[in-house]
């Protein structure tokens, strides 16, 4: 028999996956930090090499400690599950009853009738493990972390980081004047922020063009904020 959906329109739905959300996180504080950083410090220095300096320093701490947020992010994620499986552990071998209502509940919730509700429970009650990991699922909306999701995690943010905080530092390595290098890295960067922005308002599902100008928008404010108070304590 065979037991496949079948559809008979395609289904377009978002897989989203952590490396993604991993990426996103990273190329949105490296695009942003740093533009408002070289827009700050254009606004007090004159010479690119200052700049260049202080955006990479700024790029080698930021990508440090977001990576290494990702990284006790994801041994936290792991830290949990596994607390919680020990406990759940103890509840199969010493509650064994409350688990079985438990188990009966959920069954109950999704309309399996009283008789097959005991014939579930029963085949599930049968292997520990088996019903360990289905109330890990089911019960707690839990599933099994990837052992080696906190370094991907780090490794997957801080290369991100790395990546979008060259692109608005990229113009200053080129170009002595802070004020022209500027220019170029404003309009650099708010491209970037726009097609960013617009790719990941795609797969998250919500319109693409305004999800573009809003993240476009927002690094413009930072970096407007940060030229405008370097230039007003310069003034003083």
């Amino acid at each position: 028999m065979d037991t496949h959906l079948h559809h008979d329109h395609p289904e377009d739905h978002l897989k989203s996956s952590d490396a993604l959300r991993d990426i996103v996180i990273g190329l949105s504080d490296g695009l942003t930090v740093p533009f408002a950083l070289a827009a700050g410090l254009s606004g007090a220095v004159d010479k690119s090499s200052i700049i260049i300096i202080a955006g990479i320093a700024e790029i080698a701490a930021g990508s440090i400690a977001m990576g290494l947020g990702g990284y006790l992010a994801g041994k936290t994620e792991q830290d949990h599950y596994h607390s919680e499986v020990k406990r759940e552990y103890n509840e199969v071998e010493n509650l064994r009853h409350l688990e079985i209502e438990e188990t009966q509940d959920f069954f109950a919730k999704i309309g399996l009738s009283e008789a097959l509700q005991k014939q579930a429970t029963e085949e599930i009650a049968q292997d520990k493990d088996r019903w360990v990991d289905f109330m890990m699922k089911y019960e707690l909306g839990l599933e099994k972390p990837d052992p080696k999701r906190a370094t991907k995690s780090a490794m997957n943010i801080g290369l991100s980081y790395i990546v979008g905080g060259i692109i608005p530092l990229s113009p200053y390595f080129f170009i002595s004047s802070s004020a022209e290098a500027l220019k170029i890295s404003v309009v650099l960067t708010l491209i970037c922020l726009f097609i960013f922005g617009f790719f990941k308002s795609k797969i998250t599902g919500i319109n693409a063009f305004w999800g573009a100008i809003r993240v476009m928008l927002i690094g413009a404010a930072a970096a407007a904020a940060a030229f405008g108070v370097a230039k007003l304590f310069q003034s003083h």
